[in-house]
């Protein structure tokens, strides 16, 4: 399989270009700006692109996703909810979805918790391009997420990535790969969701309110994530620079 990644300097997101083999069919993952060198990659692959998958409407993910699929006269894919983003939807894909291009088997996997329209994608069993879910080393904000954006990202998390075989390969939204095997062990966020660390009990302010900080953890452009729990119960996943300590 081919598959090639692009990172925006300043964003850190990735771009991705997924191909079955030289002279093969191919796809392109979400648009960071700099596509640029993966439609070279496709070209010097001989790919038929076949899609513009969307993987969450996001602008650091979506910047030139219609004027790709322009380019190559294909459809771009997203989930419906993308739509209410901004997103240029030519058709919709949900959980349980099987998108094909040549060899390419794309399995869609429902991640919310991020957002509402965020969507994994598994190639082939082996690789699976997982957005602003999960990182390596930490894991996706939820303020996007709705009323329930915490739960649903650890059910997303917990309950399908990591359910995954340990040797799936995760190609994450943004900075380098992982796999399932070393986010399950090395994960602070996840080691605490088995139960394996201990809560913190810190008190604390996001946003102005109070809450007790649960877990200061890493966050993949070198700052501080942060899973924090309010007075009511609620609980959060923000980044470190609206937590006061």
């Amino acid at each position: 399989m081919i598959l090639e990644r692009t990172e925006h300097p300043s964003w850190l997101s990735n771009a991705y270009l997924l191909g079955d083999e030289p002279d093969g069919h191919g796809v392109l993952v979400d648009s960071n700006g700099i596509n640029e060198p993966l439609i070279a990659a496709a070209a010097e692959n001989n790919l038929t692109i076949t899609h513009v998958l969307v993987t969450h409407h996001h602008m650091d993910h979506v910047v030139t996703c219609e004027a790709d699929a322009k380019h190559f006269g294909v459809p771009v894919l997203a989930h419906a909810r993308a739509r209410e983003g901004g997103v240029h939807v030519d058709e919709t894909i949900a959980g349980g979805d099987t998108i094909r291009s040549g060899g390419l088997e794309i399995a869609v996997i429902e991640t919310p918790g991020h957002c509402l329209d965020h969507l994994a994608l598994l190639v082939n069993g082996t690789d699976c391009l997982t957005a602003d879910c999960l990182f390596k080393g930490t894991v996706g904000g939820t303020a996007g997420g709705g009323p329930t954006g915490y739960e649903d990202q650890v059910r997303s998390i917990m309950e399908r990535l990591m359910t995954l075989p340990p040797e799936t390969r995760i190609h994450p939204g943004h900075k380098e790969p992982t796999t399932v095997a070393a986010e399950w062990e090395e994960n602070p966020f996840i080691r605490l969701w088995r139960g394996l660390d201990p809560e913190g009990s810190e008190a604390c302010r996001v946003r102005g309110e109070e809450a007790t900080l649960v877990l200061w953890g890493p966050d993949y452009d070198g700052t501080n994530k942060a899973l924090v729990r309010f007075a009511d119960g609620r609980e959060a996943i923000v980044g470190g620079s609206q937590v006061e300590r």
